[in-house]
């Protein structure tokens, strides 16, 4: 893992008072809405863009846009945020995405909070967006995460569903922070098959197979406990988008861990069967043309 930082003229627009805190934010091909993201969160005093090898500009945009932008090549995302924390210069930290914006509520809030904190470390419960509208049901509605923390802190170091290490003393931020993790469908089935890639990946290293229920009953099961047990059925199609596609990318994730475990054990070449007799040879011993 590599990581420089990229410097240039910053942009951005500074409130007049500013909350002392460092947004952390890894992208990976995100010029399309990183200006957008960054202008949103002028309230803040720095903002480090931490970006894992982007191939459409998303650096340069970023650095215009008035963020530090640290490039950090072959790290999962959760090696991309460290990176980050460690490089912030206040104490305290915001672990954001991209895709996710900071309302008013929840920037008074965090301010109220850093004048006098109270614990180590704060949690908050996002508000999930899907194809235009918000999703009030399913297990998107109980998703909480601590995203405010010291910069001692650090992420586990994992592939996909990165967590901040365990934190004692966490404290609970009541107003949410707004989330549209997909921009398109298109965009969905990208992002799932990336992390049907790492999460394989993940159970491979840790010495996990994949098994006949892995592949079947567990893609199944998904489905039914996302709309049916947790009623994701009463977010119309859009929860029975959802629960579909999670089930496929359960199955996807095992499939990929087949293949990793086929690929350590198949011959390193497999030999060529030549055919004992060829059309043309055939052809030419019955005297017909061979072209």
């Amino acid at each position: 893992m590599h990581g420089e930082f990229v410097t240039g003229p910053q942009q951005r627009p500074r409130n007049l008072s500013t909350i002392p805190l460092t947004v952390v934010m890894p992208t990976l091909n995100e010029a399309a809405r990183i200006h957008e993201s960054i202008i949103a969160l002028a309230w803040a005093d720095e903002v480090i863009v931490v970006d894992g090898g982007s191939s459409d500009g998303t650096p340069e945009r970023a650095r215009t846009s008035g963020a530090k932008v640290l490039q950090v090549t072959g790290a999962t995302i959760a090696g991309q945020r460290n990176a980050g924390i460690a490089a912030a210069r206040n104490h305290w930290v915001l672990a954001l995405d991209v895709d996710e914006h900071v309302p008013e509520a929840l920037r008074a809030e965090i301010e109220s909070v850093l004048a006098a904190p109270k614990h180590e470390a704060y949690r908050l419960s996002l508000r999930n967006f899907y194809m235009g509208g918000e999703l009030r049901h399913g297990i998107w509605v109980d998703d909480w995460h601590v995203r405010l923390f010291s910069r001692e802190r650090r992420f586990v170091e994992q592939r996909v569903h990165e967590e901040l290490e365990p934190v004692r003393d966490v404290g609970t931020l009541h107003a949410q922070l707004e989330h549209t993790s997909y921009r398109d469908l298109a965009h969905h089935l990208e992002k799932i098959t990336r992390y049907a890639k790492w999460g394989a990946q993940d159970l491979y290293d840790r010495g996990r197979r994949a098994s006949f229920l892995d592949v079947t009953v567990v893609p199944a099961w998904r489905f039914f406990r996302e709309y049916v047990l947790h009623s994701g059925w009463r977010d119309g199609q859009r929860g029975l988008v959802l629960a579909s596609l999670s089930a496929c990318a359960a199955l996807l994730k095992f499939a990929h861990l087949y293949a990793l475990e086929w690929q350590a054990t198949r011959p390193q070449s497999i030999p060529m069967v030549q055919p004992q007799h060829s059309l043309p040879a055939i052809r030419a011993r019955e005297g017909e043309p061979t072209e």
